[in-house]
């Protein structure tokens, strides 16, 4: 049994995933191509299998074109029944929620479902402002950080235009390290 009818018909679902574990930060010319870690190229697949176990889809994913972000998404891909196509936007690497916003907004447009693969804080950042429903416990855990290869699903029931502070509902909140 699938715990994920689609939104509301007006509505609109985000998942909002925050890349798996990567090396340690060396360079910051580098950090475009710093790769995955070993625990996060353990843990990518099981987020992917959590998704596809509690029926979470996406009609499109929109991934940070970094290395880290890319990696993160061809790792879970496989446990997914029906893979959304994936678009790289240059504007999500290392994005501010503003920015996260107008991507999702021009991407998403006729779209009800959207993955959207990014980099804290912009991420945590973005699900913490649209957050202002939800089951007291999993917002507390939201406040509290966005641990990487998690996942926060929100639910938007106006639809795309719903996407500003405190009009989502935290639906889920998932991590490997839960």
């Amino acid at each position: 049994m699938s715990s994920d009818p689609a939104p509301h018909t007006t509505g609109c679902r985000l998942l909002l995933v925050r890349h798996a574990k990567a090396v340690p930060k060396g360079d910051p010319a580098e950090d475009f191509e710093r790769a995955l870690g070993e625990r996060g190229r353990a843990d990518a697949p099981r987020t992917g299998r959590w998704l596809a176990e509690n029926g979470y889809k996406a009609d499109l994913a929109l991934c940070s074109p970094s290395r880290r972000t890319r990696q993160t998404w061809q790792l879970l891909v496989p446990a997914l029944p029906d893979p959304p196509d994936a678009v790289y936007d240059e504007r999500l690497y290392n994005a501010a929620p503003n920015t996260l916003v107008t991507v999702v907004r021009e991407r998403g447009a006729g779209l009800g479902r959207l993955a959207l693969v990014g980099h804290n804080s912009g991420i945590h950042e973005l699900a913490t402002a649209l957050c202002g429903t939800g089951p007291a416990e999993l917002v507390e855990q939201l406040r509290d950080g966005f641990p990487t290869s998690g996942v926060v699903v929100v639910d938007l029931a106006g639809g795309w235009e719903d996407l500003t502070p405190g009009r989502g509902h935290l639906t889920a909140m998932w991590s490997p390290a839960h």
